[in-house]
């Protein structure tokens, strides 16, 4: 039996719409609370592989999601090449040393994808447990997205820091961006290796960006990690996923399979510029989960645009914290029944 995700990536027949959702592992499950509540530290949890395997595999024991995203956080990465990093109440994460020159860039560790071992060992343990017919996505930040956080150290409305070296020194921001893809191709690969069975890279501030910029600093490289992934791995799925690009979809191609789409973006304006070149993953709006109308009006209206086309359900973005667990088993249950075939 082949597993349900991975044939819908590839646009292969599927007995329904396969569906997960960004963020499954986490804050809205009990289960989840309660290991946060014995570990008292996110990191740590990160960076213990049974946690790891532990969170990953509870919605899949919860809601029957068919696949399971690997947990993790996309800043581990730049904190193995030399930023220390830590998460403050209210605030998020934090890295207290940035990158502000090219002596900082030189500086940072080219074996980072190989201090990041506890992702692998996770990834070996969700392997065993995980059942047959379901797939493990990996992940990592794209290119842009992790420089951002390693320019300005912390999450941002403005991306002033990032954006000023945008237009005054794009030279020294390419040479950063060079280093996080080179680190990031070797961790996706290193996921792979380990049993992944999909990849995905999360874009969360392409939309920071004007067009032309976009193209230049964001999916530019975010088509180099496609394409090395393909050229090394080709029964892997490749996703991306860049947040609030809606307008400039018409200009975006690669080599991947799957392509996220995000809530503000109509899923038929999507189809119209993709066909079935690419699967399009998405896109409910994450708030309509508080009710079981508003989810069931999604469900069926993103379903009869998608009939007949490549398509995996998922939110527009991830899921919010305090939605009823119910509700998301609900939104899980309904994708399936509705397009069982």
């Amino acid at each position: 039996m082949g597993k349900v995700f991975v044939d819908a990536c590839f646009g292969k027949e599927t007995p329904y719409t396969p569906v997960w959702m960004m963020r499954q592992a986490g804050r809205y499950l009990p289960e989840y609370m309660e290991v946060r509540r014995k570990v008292g530290n996110f990191l740590d949890m990160t960076r213990n592989p049974e946690i790891v395997a532990e969170i990953t595999l509870q919605p899949i024991k919860r809601l029957d999601v068919d696949a399971a995203i690997l947990f993790s956080d996309i800043l581990n990465l730049p904190m193995e090449m030399g930023l220390p990093l830590r998460f403050e109440k209210g605030v998020g994460p934090i890295f207290d040393k940035t990158i502000n020159d090219e002596k900082d860039i030189e500086e940072l560790d080219e074996r980072a994808y190989e201090k990041i071992s506890y992702v692998y060992k996770g990834i070996k343990l969700i392997k065993k447990d995980l059942p047959e017919s379901k797939a493990l996505i990996g992940f990592s930040g794209s290119p842009w997205t992790v420089s951002t956080y390693m320019v300005e150290g912390r999450g941002s409305k403005q991306y002033a820091k990032i954006k000023k070296m945008v237009y005054t020194n794009p030279k020294l921001l390419h040479k950063l961006l060079d280093k996080v893809t080179d680190q990031t191709i070797k961790y996706l690969s290193k996921q792979i290796e380990s049993g992944a069975d999909a990849i995905m890279v999360f874009d969360s501030w392409g939309g920071a960006l004007e067009r032309e910029k976009f193209f230049e600093f964001s999916w530019e490289y975010m088509k180099e990690i496609a394409k090395s992934i393909k050229q090394n791995y080709k029964n892997i799925p490749v996703i991306l996923f860049s947040k609030g690009v809606g307008l400039y979809m018409s200009d975006m191609d690669g080599e991947f399979d799957v392509l996220g789409i995000d809530w503000n973006t109509p899923m038929d304006y999507a189809l119209d510029i993709f066909k079935d070149n690419y699967t399009l993953q998405g896109n409910m709006d994450p708030t309509r989960l508080y009710s079981k109308e508003a989810t069931k009006e999604a469900v069926i209206k993103i379903a009869e645009i998608m009939k007949g086309h490549r398509h995996i359900f998922n939110l527009g973005h991830g899921i919010l914290p305090d939605v009823p667990v119910e509700n998301a088993k609900y939104f899980v249950d309904l994708c399936k029944e509705v397009t069982r075939r």
